[in-house]
């Protein structure tokens, strides 16, 4: 029989760590606009090259994106198992 202390106490402990989990969703945020900061960059010097470039960026930012969900997956793992 689990004790009302100890149900509260692994409850908070669940809300915190999920908390905590989705720190990773900032970087996902922050390499994104870098990739696309990156992207406009490069654009700008060298035109020509622009349809290669856009594919590259798009591969960053699925890449970026990828991170930023398995965060919110562990996030949700934590707080529901």
């Amino acid at each position: 029989m689990k004790s009302i202390f100890f149900i509260s106490l692994t409850s908070a402990a669940k809300t915190i760590g999920a908390g905590l989990a989705t720190i990773g969703v900032v970087g996902a945020g922050a390499g994104i606009g870098i990739v696309f900061a990156g992207l406009l960059i490069s654009v700008s010097r060298n035109p020509n090259k622009e349809q290669r470039l856009f594919q590259l960026a798009l591969f960053g930012f699925a890449l970026c994106e990828a991170m930023g969900l398995l965060a919110i997956m562990m996030a949700f793992l934590i707080l529901y198992s």
